[in-house]
């Protein structure tokens, strides 16, 4: 049987209500740059990225009908450390977006949060562990950095499936289909 080739997520598309609204939302808050857009056939795209290799990651489209619920269970953005996350959570802070909702995931440090439409978002930086998912708890950003990784890792540690990600990564590896 024919395999696929190395492949990765490059771009999401979200229709919206308010283009004007969600572009400003995405570029004053999140930093991106919009790239490109205008019409197609009877309605709006807006092109971002925050970075150059790529065109666009985010297309918001019109067309979103009215009153209707988001679909979008979450979109992540990757920070890189606690730091970067504290980083972006005071950005979130100072720029007035309501409902953060900070939480550990025992592999994960996140605070998620709503665009101005409703579709939830999250910021999220991976631990040092494994642990079998879903799992959730309150990320109490008052903590030091040192205290938040000792209470997550004293939250999951007695856990069967507690290991290193390091260590899960290798043997998760091995089921995954070759790529390329």
């Amino acid at each position: 049987m024919t395999g696929l080739p190395k492949f990765e997520i490059s771009h999401i598309g979200i229709y919206v209500f308010d283009m004007e609204k969600m572009v400003d939302f995405y570029t004053r808050v999140l930093g991106y740059t919009v790239t490109d857009g205008g019409t197609f056939g009877t309605g709006a795209m807006t092109f971002m990225s925050r970075d150059a290799r790529d065109h666009h990651q985010i297309a918001l489209g019109t067309g979103r009908p009215e009153g209707s619920p988001s679909t979008i269970n979450q979109i992540s953005f990757r920070v890189d450390g606690l730091p970067a996350l504290r980083q972006a959570r005071q950005k979130l802070i100072d720029e007035g977006v309501a409902k953060l909702d900070p939480a550990h995931h025992g592999n994960a440090w996140s605070v998620y949060f709503p665009d101005p439409e409703g579709n939830r978002l999250e910021f999220f930086t991976d631990t040092p562990w494994y642990v079998a998912q879903p799992r959730r708890e309150f990320l109490d950003f008052e903590l030091s950095d040192d205290e938040i990784y000792a209470q997550t890792k004293a939250s999951i540690e007695n856990d069967e499936s507690y290991a290193d990600f390091a260590d899960w990564r290798e043997k998760i590896s091995a089921d995954m289909e070759p790529v390329g």
